[in-house]
């Protein structure tokens, strides 16, 4: 009944994109210019938003579940505005979650590609138009983005990882193995679902990549858990009231927030775990591995591990640095949301020759910086996203005070009287190794260490291992043989590499994101390899003709 219910839904969408292969493109970022259209919506969404408080439920085979442990969402800029009641799941509501899941998964699993495929193009859609304005409005008041950042992360990026990630399971589908020229003989593939249920478990930072580690799973066959971060309910909701708008089934992602040791404990130590869809901390994904390890001969198979786990990512000035880029870079990959990317740039080695005119530039524009609400619309830094980032940040900027190797250039103020308000802080080092050099702050700090220019190659050499990390970085270097050998040097530095360009803004289908190291097990988030790890893939040969004898030719005298 599903399977005929999700053809009928979803043939018109299916044909638009699949039959007559119109191109999927990127999604236009909207400037929400002054008179502009956009601006007026967001800012009429993120009052109402902020004017009332949503009432979120667990959502377990299709059944929404208010009968549990209330939860609290609050705005960072505004921490006693509550914006969402949600609930929590125990137990008990994981193990119903992961039930349903095994029970649910096999028919959505036998659902055509292109029926499935289809409600994530439309879901997409809904993001490009009715919902926009909400998911942003959702993403400001939120997780504390500023209006423009809200616009890259959760509307247009979750609307390319919707249409790319559909595109290219289409294509996966359609890519089929070799049949030889005997009509008695036909190969096919069978790009299935995994057996079992994926755990989703979902960061604060990117509400496109709580879609995302949700939704690509549930697209190709798989019945998902999903536990958003507990700093993210509201937009996480969002999305999951718009994938059932676009006609998924509602029991084939159960929706359960969570405390982080109960669902993991539960996942884990199920026998039909089939894998972890994860972003987040390295210490919690190393902790789930282990669990999975403890618990690797009781599972059915064995469970795919797909991690993100952040960065210490660096900006590297040679000196033929482009000085102006480097500033903008800098300030721009240091201080967009906050720092609290896991592309953005911590760490900024600059030549004895330049620091003159970059720490001038980079004072220049720090002057200029907005601290503020994130749906005010000259807020270029708005706050982080809890009492723990603001706990953790604020101490590391107070020991630098106390350092005598560290020298705060710029910033160094927190407040969290009203939200958790922490300054764009510049902070130098005289030693290349001090822990603030290799230490992910994940937040609005950058460390600066200023070396002698005939250096540059071995301190380039010395930045690759100061830090577990290998997730983003960024050379700047006008010298082309100089570049060259930087590119070579710097192989293994970083999974997204960035060649006079910041460490951030990765673009859907353009920049395929992942690191390596500590910083998690490179899958590529993005490129049609990611789409290819939530399959099991099924080779099927058939023969036409009966099979006569069983004597091979070479037994004949």
């Amino acid at each position: 009944m599903l399977r005929k219910i999700l053809s009928r839904a979803n043939s018109t969408a299916a044909a638009k994109f699949n039959e007559s292969k119109i191109p999927v493109i990127n999604e236009p970022i909207l400037n929400y210019a002054p008179g502009s259209s956009e601006r007026k919506l967001v800012l009429d969404a993120c009052q109402k938003i902020q004017a009332t408080t949503a009432d979120i439920p667990l959502l377990i085979n299709g059944e929404k579940i208010f009968d549990a442990e209330v939860k609290q969402q609050t705005s960072p800029y505004d921490h006693k505005k509550v914006l969402a009641n949600y609930r929590w799941a125990s137990e008990d509501h994981l193990n119903k979650a992961i039930e349903a899941s095994i029970a649910n998964r096999k028919e959505w699993d036998l659902s055509s590609i292109e029926d499935r495929a289809a409600i994530f193009f439309r879901a997409a859609d809904l993001l490009a138009t009715k919902y926009r304005p909400d998911i942003c409005a959702t993403t400001i008041a939120g997780q504390a983005k500023n209006i423009l950042q809200a616009e890259i992360d959760a509307a247009c990026e979750l609307i390319d990882f919707f249409r790319f990630n559909a595109q290219y399971a289409l294509d996966l589908h359609a890519s089929q193995p070799l049949s030889p020229d005997v009509p008695a003989i036909h190969n096919a593939c069978k790009w299935r679902g995994m057996e079992g249920f994926v755990a989703a478990i979902a960061p604060f930072n990117f509400t496109a990549i709580s879609g995302n580690l949700a939704g690509t799973p549930a697209m190709m066959g798989n019945a998902v858990l999903w536990k958003p971060s507990d700093t993210a309910v509201l937009s996480s909701w969002l999305i999951q009231e718009i994938l059932i708008e676009a006609g998924l089934p509602e029991n084939i992602i159960q929706f359960v927030p969570a405390d982080g040791p109960v669902f993991g404990k539960t996942v884990t130590s199920h026998k039909e775990l089939s894998a972890i869809n994860f972003t987040g901390s390295v210490p919690t994904f190393e902790w789930l591995w282990k669990e999975v390890g403890k618990n690797i001969s009781n599972y059915k198979g064995f469970p795919k591990l797909i991690g993100e786990c952040g960065g210490k990512n660096y900006h590297f000035a040679h000196p033929s640095a482009h000085v102006e880029s480097v500033v903008n870079g800098t300030i721009r990959s240091g201080f967009e949301y906050s720092g609290q990317k896991c592309s953005a740039c911590s760490r900024l080695y600059v030549p004895e020759s330049l620091w003159p005119k970059v720490k001038a530039g980079l004072l220049d524009i720090h002057k200029q910086i907005k601290v503020g609400r994130g749906d005010d619309i000259e807020t270029f830094v708005s706050a982080v996203i809890d009492e723990k980032a603001f706990d953790r940040v604020s101490t590391w900027i107070d020991k630098a005070k106390s350092d005598p190797e560290l020298e705060i250039i710029a910033g160094g103020g927190h407040d969290k009287s009203t939200g958790w308000f922490i300054e764009p802080t510049i902070i130098q080092s005289s030693n290349p190794d001090n822990a603030i050099m290799s230490t992910e702050l994940f937040g609005p700090v950058v460390a600066v260490y200023v070396y002698p220019d005939n250096d540059w190659k071995q301190v380039s050499k010395d930045m690759t291992e100061v830090s577990p990390y290998s997730l983003t970085g960024g050379i700047f270097c006008q010298d082309e043989n100089d570049k060259a050998w930087l590119i070579d040097s710097l192989r293994e530095s970083a999974g997204n590499f960035y060649v006079n360009d910041k460490s951030t803004g990765s673009v859907v289908a353009q920049q395929w994101f992942g690191g390596a190291r500590k910083s998690g097990t490179n899958d590529k988030a993005g490129s049609p390899s990611y789409v290819a790890k939530w399959v099991s893939p099924q080779a099927v040969k058939t023969t036409t003709v009966p099979l006569t004898g069983w004597r091979y030719p070479s037994m004949d005298k």
